[in-house]
């Protein structure tokens, strides 16, 4: 029996790339859309938000020089491209999606429009949020926030390359102590680098928790969504 109705799941555009520094890889992401597809089969009610970060990276020396307000606006492009390959995945193995951009583009994704986006969910479809929030100065983690509170997702799920939360780097000091639980306060007060002070801001202010693990390791997505204790609760 799933422990939530309706998850926000984040990922980073690093996901999408598998072993290699930028670029999708088709066997990740056809492995992450079966795990996904599973946890819907199960009941649960899913809205993703996937970043940019992979297809951006190859941009990145480019956007040094560039006028922040446009890098942005490329890095929302980005997630967009990652949006249609993840939905692309997931329909080629029957899951119907939705992708949503807050930039409109008619042509590749539906306009996000609130109340059209709940609907999805409730007839069972994933809805794939991209293009941010359509304003530059804000991460994905914040966009992920802001869905997560407008279509009531009763948790954040934050999919990373480590186990949780901890003290320090775990890929960079391999002595970091992890914690199982955490309050949003000592995740600002202690500058640990998991979300945007913004997005962690955001979630405390509307009591909306986030569960932070590792998602190389395969079924951790359903793990999480049955209520199993993986990774860190921040709450």
């Amino acid at each position: 029996m799933p422990a939530y109705r309706r998850v926000l799941l984040k990922l980073s555009g690093e996901v999408l790339a598998g072993g290699a520094s930028f670029g999708i890889d088709a066997e990740r992401v056809e492995s992450l859309a079966r795990e996904v597809a599973d946890v819907a089969a199960a009941g649960v009610q899913i809205g993703i938000v996937v970043g940019g970060g992979n297809i951006f990276r190859g941009v990145a020396a480019a956007a040094r020089k560039m006028d922040r307000v446009t890098a942005d606006h490329m890095g929302m492009l980005a997630t967009v491209i990652n949006s249609l390959a993840l939905s692309d995945a997931l329909e080629q193995i029957g899951v119907p999606t939705r992708v949503m951009s807050a930039i409109e583009m008619h042509q590749v994704a539906e306009p996000y429009i609130r109340r059209r986006a709940i609907r999805h969910m409730e007839k069972g479809r994933i809805v794939i949020f991209a293009a941010g929030t359509s304003n530059p100065y804000f991460s994905t983690d914040t966009a992920a926030t802001l869905r997560a509170l407008e279509i009531k997702a009763e948790v954040i799920a934050k999919a990373t390359r480590v186990d949780g939360v901890f003290d320090k780097d775990p890929l960079k000091f391999p002595g970091a102590v992890q914690y199982r639980e955490i309050t949003y306060l000592e995740v600002l007060s202690k500058a640990l680098a998991v979300m945007d002070a913004s997005a962690v801001a955001m979630c405390r202010d509307n009591k909306l928790p986030i569960i932070v693990f590792n998602l190389t390791t395969t079924g951790n997505i359903m793990r999480m969504s049955m209520g199993e204790s993986v990774g860190t609760v921040i709450h």
